[in-house]
């Protein structure tokens, strides 16, 4: 679960923050409006109990690999490095959150470091997500997304973007998106519940939403997702996978995260009235039914903020991989034994049988972190990258073993 502000809180306003998060924004529909409910129970808060402490490279060896693996820093100083996407040249893309930033990061001279951090936009607001199709580059905001054309020729010099829409929900929480071009050549652009527990009326919410390159034709894809920060489609069955962070204040281990598929248009994972396929909400489960909503593959650790996730494509790492899901899990925030803050690995194999297991670890250490990994990425040559946006870093994981 992550929030977009830095500002450190105190305890003793978790309750009170909580219970305005869902009632206080101005420009909301009545709450008591048919269709729409606001929670009476306590909600998250809009801060996170992080130390902000810069790693250093010997931080490195603390990260745990299987054997024949090595990571190593793709690059530094990449602040609040957060979502990202890779052009077909090799320059890779990274939005931010809090910084509000756009960063292109090219490595001409394909030495696994990149060769400059080159800051495309800045001033945005919360400009997580990004995605590229004929050259141009998508940068989603918390309402609009906006496309800067032949980004690849005009990396000190970007051109003046084109909005594309701007008619998204202006609510920040859980209102920064990841974005990317599915197999139908269409955005696809979530928007998260704005609460920690709420029904609104509006179907954008809570929802995986999808458009027309051009910004036309917005439609829901999936719906009862109450936070995905990341999704893939499957190199064979070009299926929609996705991640989803569960509901906060049902104790440290309820509800876990999810990672979801959604072969088709029209289906509801479950939020708010059903969590991870099995448990009915205190509250708006009320007369619900878990059967009638689409379970998980995979309930994933609880509070754990579980983000990106990506298919391995690639050909470096050994062939148990292939097709297999790498996933960000970026810490949790309000639990009182902290998880995640690792890399992990979804496998199924020839069996049809599935394991989560930890890949990279060790951002976490004595319960302090000194990274949070956000988004992972398939490198051409077949080397994984990671993001960390506490850490301000880009990492290269790579094989060397045998295979």
């Amino acid at each position: 679960m992550k929030f977009p502000l830095s500002l450190k809180m105190g305890a003793s306003l978790l309750v009170l923050l909580g219970q305005l998060a869902c009632s206080s924004n101005s420009g909301k529909p009545d709450a008591q409006e048919e269709g729409e409910r606001t929670s009476a129970a306590a909600q998250d808060t809009v801060s996170e109990e992080v130390t902000e402490q810069p790693a250093t490279d010997a931080d490195l060896a603390k990260i745990t690999l299987p054997d024949g693996f090595q990571i190593s820093y793709y690059a530094r100083n990449v602040v609040n490095a957060r979502s990202m996407a890779l052009g077909p040249d090799g320059t890779l893309y990274v939005g931010s959150r809090d910084k509000g930033s756009v960063y292109a990061l090219p490595d001409k001279n394909k030495d696994g470091k990149v060769d400059e951090i080159i800051t495309i936009a800045s001033g945005l607001k919360m400009p997580n997500g990004v995605a590229l199709r004929n050259g141009a580059l998508y940068v989603a905001e918390i309402s609009r997304i906006t496309r800067y054309d032949n980004i690849a020729e005009n990396l000190k010099n970007p051109p003046a973007p084109k909005v594309i829409y701007d008619k998204f929900p202006t609510e920040e929480h859980h209102g920064w998106k990841y974005i990317a071009f599915g197999p139908d050549d269409k955005l696809y652009v979530p928007v998260g519940a704005p609460c920690n527990i709420c029904l609104r009326k509006e179907p954008v919410f809570a929802a995986i939403n999808r458009m027309n390159p051009d910004g036309t034709g917005l439609e829901v894809f999936a719906s009862g997702v109450r936070n995905t920060v990341g999704f893939d489609w499957h190199p064979q069955t070009k299926e929609l996978w996705f991640t989803d962070n569960g509901r906060d204040l049902m104790g440290d281990n309820m509800p876990p995260d999810e990672l979801n598929r959604a072969p088709k248009k029209g289906m509801h994972f479950g939020y708010p009235f059903c969590h991870a396929g099995e448990t009915l909400d205190p509250e708006f489960g009320k007369g619900k039914n878990c059967a009638d909503y689409t379970a998980p593959v995979q309930k994933l650790n609880p509070h754990g903020g579980t983000l990106g996730m990506e298919f391995y494509t690639g050909n470096m790492f050994p062939e148990m991989y292939k097709n297999q899901i790498f996933i960000a899990e970026h810490g949790s925030w309000n639990r009182s034994e902290k998880i995640g803050y690792r890399v992990s690995l979804f496998r199924t194999d020839a069996q049809g049988r599935s394991s989560f297991v930890p890949f990279a670890a060790g951002w976490l250490q004595n319960g302090k972190e000194w990274g949070r990994p956000v988004d992972v990425e398939v490198m051409p040559d077949g080397s994984l990258l990671v993001s960390d946006d506490m850490n301000d870093a880009i990492y290269r994981i790579t094989y060397t073993g045998n295979k």
